[in-house]
């Protein structure tokens, strides 16, 4: 009945930290957002389209909470913004639930989200300095609801597998 839970900004590497961390100890990872486009039957980007992001909120929390009471232990991969509204980062604190914040410097997330910044909605249209400076900004509004996790592992200059390592550690 144990839930690990990472959280992090985008380009942390919460999906591909927890898929490798789900096939070391032999848990099931969910992906939040994912949970949500199943069960919605659209993408993140059209909820926020279509309903707005007050309902993607509502939905998000919803899900969340479901996924916290469900009987089986599994691995819940977090949006970036998910422990800032509705009071979830209240939710990392519950009994039973291990948070872990992947913490990564603005220069590491400007790095890894460069990579791949088309497929991101909200850093698609920016300019470097511009990317940097949204990051940076946001990073920032969001540590308070990030440093409530019970664990902070930096992943800067580190590889998926040291990581890993250092998540299980704090699971022994």
């Amino acid at each position: 009945m144990t839930k690990i839970v990472l959280l992090g900004y985008m380009g942390c590497g919460k999906s591909t930290i927890a898929k490798k961390l789900s096939q070391l100890i032999n848990i099931p990872f969910v992906d939040l957002d994912q949970y949500i486009e199943e069960k919605l039957n659209l993408s993140v980007s059209a909820i926020f389209e279509q309903r707005g992001e007050i309902y993607f909120r509502k939905v998000e929390h919803e899900s969340f909470v479901a996924l916290l009471s469900s009987p089986d232990s599994i691995i819940i991969g977090l949006g970036g913004g998910t422990p800032c509204y509705a009071n979830n980062h209240e939710l990392l604190k519950q009994e039973g639930v291990l948070s872990v914040y992947l913490k990564a410097s603005v220069a590491t997330l400007f790095k890894r989200l460069s990579l791949n910044k088309s497929k991101r909605p909200l850093i698609a249209n920016k300019t470097n300095e511009q990317m940097e400076e949204f990051i940076a900004m946001h990073v920032f509004e969001r540590s308070f609801y990030y440093n409530q996790a019970k664990f902070i592992v930096t992943v800067d200059n580190k590889t998926v597998d040291e990581t890993v390592r250092d998540i299980s550690t704090l699971l022994a």
